[in-house]
């Protein structure tokens, strides 16, 4: 592998980085992270390895590379990093199915869904997702590389992806520019390794999910590439408008789950199971929270104090901090006050998590446990997994959060795209998998962005859903790991068995 040792001579500046966009956590200033133009942008490292899936053996080969983002003369403007797992016992490649995977933030590198969700070695956590010590891998039992081969993208300047020579980098970052490049960075790689044939699909995380939707009409529209199926893993809301008294009440359903989870509901709710009294809260959010705020000032002190009593029997808060906030705290606010009694804040990606505050006054707060609890467990796991197992000998710093700021968010119309290209690809399927305790992209304004990407109800019948008793990254919790695996593989052949007829309405 001649092209890796030139890697070892650019080490870019550290940063403290933090997730961006839809998290609401805003990454630093830009700072340069640019390779020279002679940087190796085209190499890879191949490893074979086995693992067992379900009770099956299941043999692959592990690609480790660059593949280069060309400008329209043919020369190279970046490296993209790619991991790339094939299954080598399959006879028939053409009808296997490929899944191209992205994460968020939108700075966010590809490693949370690669060795924590789907591929066939993950990081070692425990059931609910905490770090343990040492550090390092297992085998993914539940990877879905039984039923089809998956490559995990980073994007430009996250991972180990870099921009080459002295290309602008508003060329990359913002929602339409990502989608362009990483279309034609697609295509490529799809020509490269003879997949044309092979039934395809995009699974996104986040800010992932705003890229995989985009990229769904873009492949159609500019690669002429048909995809059977686009995953939403915790979506953000795609271009669907829910701002004012609509986003403001979206987040009840979530409070109800958190407060669930952490004891804090009327015995009336608590002692009922969560699953039971979600569909009720989510009934008042529709037909009585969301009305109330529609009205404003202008809502009578009668009604006003009854629905303050209300939201904060379901959320286990009190009326008079609900009025306080005008029936509509926030997330930040809610994470604060739940359990400000016993000294703690609940995460905001996943509120299972619990953390202490320098002080309890106050209406946010310092940190995300979640956040700061999946820091520490993914940070080590993919330095050692890329370099001791997969061969991957580099100095780069592997960004977990890297520096993609400022990012254009105009013109976001990605969930108009992804129905644009539903109508117009009949073998399209959308799946969405959401956690309840996940603050930052919670599962009911999840639904509510299905419900308004299709206002005409026509293509409800290829879209699924499914909620998970977990947050942000919902896999980390073992039980979830297990479930929400099998159900992508559920939701492939599904979608292949569409397949089957002519594509045609």
């Amino acid at each position: 592998m001649p092209a890796l040792p030139s890697l070892r001579s650019f080490r870019p500046l550290a940063i403290a980085a933090s997730l961006a966009g839809s998290l609401g956590i805003v990454a630093p200033a830009p700072i340069s992270a640019q390779m020279p133009a002679d940087f190796h942008a085209d190499t890879s490292v191949v490893t074979t390895h086995s693992v067992t899936i379900q009770g099956v053996a299941v043999p692959y080969t592990a690609e480790v590379g660059y593949q280069p983002v060309f400008d329209a003369d043919g020369s190279t403007i970046a490296a993209l990093h790619y991991t790339y797992y094939e299954r080598t016992d399959v006879d028939d490649r053409v009808s296997r199915p490929l899944l191209v995977s992205f994460n968020g933030g939108p700075g966010s590198g590809s490693l949370w869904m690669h060795i924590g969700y789907t591929g066939p070695r993950m990081l070692e956590i425990d059931d609910e997702g905490y770090p343990v010590m040492p550090y390092g891998m297992r085998d993914n039992p539940h990877s879905v590389l039984d039923v089809a081969d998956i490559v995990y993208v980073n994007p430009v300047n996250v991972g180990y992806s870099r921009i080459v020579g002295d290309t602008e980098r508003s060329r990359f970052f913002g929602v339409n520019e990502d989608v362009r490049y990483l279309s034609d960075w697609i295509r490529t790689f799809v020509t490269r390794k003879e997949r044309w044939a092979s039934p395809k699909y995009l699974i996104g995380e986040s800010y992932g999910t705003t890229r995989a939707s985009g990229l769904a009409r873009e492949l159609q529209g500019s690669e002429w590439m048909y995809l059977n199926g686009v995953i939403l893993v915790s979506p953000t809301g795609l271009g669907v408008q829910r701002a004012g008294p609509v986003g403001d009440a979206l987040a009840l359903p979530n409070f109800t789950a958190t407060a669930w989870y952490h004891d804090q509901l009327d015995p009336s709710l608590q002692g009922r199971d969560l699953e039971d009294i979600l569909p009720e809260v989510e009934a008042f959010t529709l037909d009585t929270l969301l009305p109330a705020l529609a009205r404003g000032g202008s809502l009578p002190t009668s009604e006003r104090d009854a629905i303050a009593r209300e939201v904060a029997r379901w959320s286990g808060t009190s009326p008079e901090w609900v009025l306080a906030h005008n029936l509509r705290p926030s997330v930040g606010e809610f994470r604060k006050e739940l359990l400000r009694d016993d000294g703690l804040t609940v995460g905001r990606l996943d509120a299972r998590y619990r953390g202490l505050d320098r002080r309890d006054a106050g209406e946010s707060y310092d940190y995300d446990p979640a956040l700061s609890a999946w820091n520490h467990a993914f940070s080590p796991a993919i330095n050692i997994y890329m370099r001791s197992e997969l061969g991957w000998d580099t100095d780069l710093q592997y960004y977990l959060f890297g520096p993609v700021n400022p990012w254009n968010r105009s013109g976001d119309s990605t969930g108009e795209n992804l129905r644009r290209a539903m109508s117009e690809n009949p073998y399209l399927h959308v799946y969405v998998q959401a956690g309840y305790y996940d603050g930052g992209t919670d599962y009911f304004s999840a639904k509510y962005t299905m419900w308004n990407l299709d206002p005409a109800g026509r293509l409800q019948d290829r879209m699924r859903f499914t909620g998970y008793r977990s947050g942000h990254m919902m896999y980390l919790r073992a039980e979830d790991l297990s479930t929400s695996n099998q159900d992508i593989r559920d939701f492939i052949a599904w979608s292949l068995e569409a397949a089957r007829g002519p594509a045609r309405h």
